[in-house]
């Protein structure tokens, strides 16, 4: 731009940082791991998450303002890293798939969020009707609640989904095997260390110095493929997503 060989067209089109992005093993392994991480992590924490909301919901429910003081406490008081670390090695899940998803499965805010939801979204009148015909909770749960849930089920699946997937840091401190390693942290080591570019992104290093002069182009384009399954995602679940955030947000 300085030397005025650019004004508003790009001069020239190249898609070697994408080919060279595609033909780098690390990358492929990431995504994999990556996938099965934001996919299998997701469904556990609905499967956590929406029991423990509905719950939460009925005021029938003994203690319930103590259970729900009792989440909410963990939003403000925590053990730690080290604790933490020391706890996650104590139960075997460090160094395996399951420390993506086991730990942290539940977020208390999108607990509260589809607590919410649950309360004011769904009348009480179908539960009383439920129980006039014989509906046991669990019945009515699954037959009713969770067909009427499907904006906030969307919003916070949505929300585990992309927390799973741009999490780095639990690979960072839990993972020492390369083969689980998430697309985040090969991520995080190509622009940080700029490692991608020393090994010349997949070709063994024949072709570094080619590489090095496009490293803005690869950082750029590795940011793209890694952000394209949550762009794809979104469009479709979008007409739930503006529904469900603003009914569960009427009270709190």
């Amino acid at each position: 731009m300085a030397l005025g060989h650019v004004t508003f067209l790009p001069k020239g089109f190249s898609t070697f940082a994408y080919q060279e992005i595609l033909e780098d093993s690390r990358i492929w392994i990431g995504y994999r791991n990556t996938v099965f991480y934001s996919v299998r992590g997701t469904l556990i924490s609905l499967f956590f998450t929406l029991p423990a909301a509905y719950a939460l919901s009925r005021k029938e429910l003994l203690f319930r303002r103590f259970f729900t003081f009792y989440f909410i406490f963990t939003m403000y008081f925590g053990g730690g890293l080290i604790p933490t670390y020391m706890l996650i090695k104590r139960v075997g899940l460090e160094n395996t798939p399951w420390v993506f998803m086991i730990p942290f499965s539940v977020s208390v805010f999108n607990l509260i969020v589809t607590r919410t939801y649950f309360e004011s979204a769904i009348p009480e009148e179908l539960h009383e009707a439920a129980v006039i015909d014989g509906c046991s909770h669990f019945r009515y749960f699954f037959d009713v609640v969770l067909p009427l849930a499907k904006p906030v089920i969307s919003v916070i699946g949505l929300y585990y989904f992309v927390g799973r997937w741009n999490d780095f840091f639990t690979g960072l401190i839990y993972i020492r095997d390369k083969n689980l390693v998430p697309l985040q942290l090969v991520l995080r080591n190509i622009l940080i260390a700029n490692q991608v570019f020393q090994e010349g992104v997949g070709l063994g290093g024949e072709a570094g110095g080619y590489a090095q002069r496009y490293a803005d182009s690869i950082k750029y384009g590795l940011i793209i493929v890694s952000s394209l399954p949550v762009l794809i995602l979104y469009p479709f679940l979008q007409k739930y997503f503006t529904k469900g955030v603003m009914i569960g947000a009427i009270k709190g």
